[in-house]
C-alpha cells in the first residue's frame, strides 16, 4: 500500500503470520504443511524480535495449528532445528509464505474464496497502518474496486 511501508521486520512477520493463519484451515493438505511451517517460523522470528522464547506461540497460532494436527506435527519436526535468519526471511521466506497462503485460499474448496483473500488484504493493511503509525482511516479495501478486480480476474481466467 502506498505510504504504508516500513523497515521493521515485525511488519513482514505479522503479515505473513496473518495470511498463513487465515489460509491454513482451508488449504489443501499439501499446502497445509507449508503453511504450518510458515506459522512456526514466523512465530520464531517474532520471538527473536521481541526477546521471547523461540517455542512460544500466540493464541491464534495455537488455535489454527490445533485445527490441522497432522500438518502441525509434521511442521514441528521439520522446523525443530531451524533458526530463521532475518535477511533470508524478508527476502525469501515471507514472500513465499504469503504467496502460498494466497494460492491456498484462492484454490480452497470453500463457498467464497474472494472473501478470504479480501480479509487477508484488509488485515495486512491494518497491520501496516499500526506498525507505521499511520491512521488506517481512509486506507482500506475499496469494495467497488475489489469487485471490479475480481470480475476482471474471472474474465481473464475464462471462467
Amino acid at each position: 500500500m502506498i505510504g504504508l511501508t516500513g523497515d521493521d521486520l515485525h511488519i513482514d512477520a505479522l503479515i505473513t503470520l496473518r495470511c498463513a493463519t487465515i489460509a491454513l484451515p482451508v488449504a489443501a493438505a499439501d499446502r497445509q504443511r507449508v503453511l504450518a511451517v510458515s506459522v512456526l517460523v514466523r512465530e520464531r522470528v517474532l520471538a527473536q524480535l521481541d526477546g521471547r522464547r523461540g517455542d512460544s506461540l500466540s493464541p491464534d497460532s495455537q488455535r489454527v495449528l490445533g485445527v490441522v494436527p497432522q500438518a502441525a506435527q509434521w511442521a514441528d519436526r521439520f522446523t525443530s532445528n531451524l533458526r530463521p535468519r532475518p535477511a533470508a526471511f524478508r527476502r525469501q521466506a515471507a514472500p513465499h509464505a504469503v504467496s502460498c497462503a494466497v494460492e491456498g485460499a484462492a484454490q480452497a474448496l470453500i463457498p467464497d474464496p474472494d472473501a478470504m483473500l479480501r480479509r487477508m488484504l484488509a488485515e495486512s493493511i491494518h497491520i501496516c497502518a499500526a506498525w507505521t503509525g499511520k491512521a488506517a482511516s481512509g486506507v482500506g479495501v475499496d469494495d467497488t474496486a475489489w469487485a471490479e478486480a475480481c470480475q476482471l480476474t474471472i474474465a481473464a481466467d475464462g471462467r
